[in-house]
């Protein structure tokens, strides 16, 4: 699949995720096997834009082409300069958020609240697609709700615009990213327009990817929550689309040197002290669900890291946790009390 200029290879991107695809996880997904990790949402408010959260998500430095980052607003003449903006600070694709569901963004008429007013989308994919020499993406939901599932047209709005690749989250808005998601829209969309369709929602398993580009025709397909915790099913996903053949998991020691790689990032890149804090939700994730430990071991897993107050102890923990699992030992960690 091609973006513009930028080959994406191979075709399972990982998706915008406010608070989780920051840099070190987007590196970190990238080495996975991503073929293109998309930025957090950048606000098109110019009054942000010098924040230490802002300035912290413009950091593309190092990044492997190409950088995607992602804008969030509701008028077009101030998109169009975030978009610039952006280009200037290392963006090469510039993707316009019409799927965020959350309230305090969809109250602003931002996200998926703009999937409610055609024209508008219009105005700001006009605008957008002008300021910018680099690719712009669309990224949607399939409408406001089941009565008003309007993705297809606003497709056709934004190949007319000039936008140049569109994802499709398989969920209304008021779904928000409850139930399944459902890919007949975005097999019709597929079916309507020429640009690329990215296809997204509940893309959890190789398996789940294959069937999902044999019935939506996508060109691509986006993954979002599955990848928390667990960023090398982008090599999965990957391996089995090109060979048929499903990798077996990480060994617990893989899984722990991932990890620590991943807490030493994010303490680099936030500082000691926020890096700790914005770590505890990984590790949450990390640990849920391995086969090699009980609920009881990651409850008492969670508890303990969860109270490390430096960057060496937090590692420390993690590392003698993930070694204890790979020696096959039942002992929990020690109590919390």
């Amino acid at each position: 699949m091609r973006i513009g200029p930028h080959s994406i290879e191979p075709r399972v991107i990982l998706a915008p995720m406010a608070g989780v695809t920051d840099k070190p996880f987007r590196l970190l997904c990238k080495r996975m096997g991503a073929g293109l990790a998309v930025s957090e949402m950048t606000i098109s408010d110019p009054r942000f834009w010098n924040t230490p959260k802002s300035l912290r998500r413009m950091d593309h430095a190092g990044e492997p082409d190409p950088v995607s980052v992602q804008i969030a607003g509701t008028e077009p003449r101030q998109l169009a300069e975030a978009a610039r903006h952006n280009v200037d600070h290392g963006a090469q694709i510039v993707d316009i958020n019409m799927g965020c569901p959350a309230k305090k963004v969809c109250h602003a008429w931002a996200g998926s609240a703009l999937m409610r007013d055609e024209a508008l989308v219009g105005r700001i994919l006009d605008a957008v697609v002008a300021a910018v020499d680099v690719p712009v993406t669309l990224k949607i939901r399939t409408g406001w709700d089941a009565a008003n599932r309007n993705a297809p047209a606003i497709a056709r709005i934004a190949e007319a615009a000039g936008i140049q690749a569109l994802t499709v989250h398989g969920r209304t808005r008021d779904q928000h990213y409850t139930g399944q998601a459902e890919y007949d829209t975005i097999a019709a969309i597929k079916a309507g327009i020429g640009i690329p369709v990215i296809a997204n929602g509940d893309i959890d398993s190789p398996q789940r990817a294959a069937q999902v580009l044999r019935d939506t025709g996508a060109d691509a397909v986006m993954v979002g929550r599955a990848a928390q915790g667990r960023p090398w099913i982008f090599r999965e996903i990957a391996h089995y689309l090109a060979t048929g053949e499903t990798l077996p998991p990480p060994a617990i020691g893989e899984v722990r040197d991932i990890l620590l790689g991943h807490l030493q990032a994010l303490h680099a890149f936030y500082g000691e002290e926020q890096g700790v804090r914005i770590a505890r939700k990984h590790l949450g994730w990390y640990a849920k669900g391995r086969p090699e430990h009980s609920a009881a071991q990651m409850a008492s897993f969670r508890a303990v890291v969860n109270r490390a107050q430096g960057a060496d102890e937090q590692i420390a923990l993690t590392r003698d946790y993930f070694d204890a699992l790979e020696a096959g030992t039942q002992a929990l960690l020690h109590d919390a009390a």
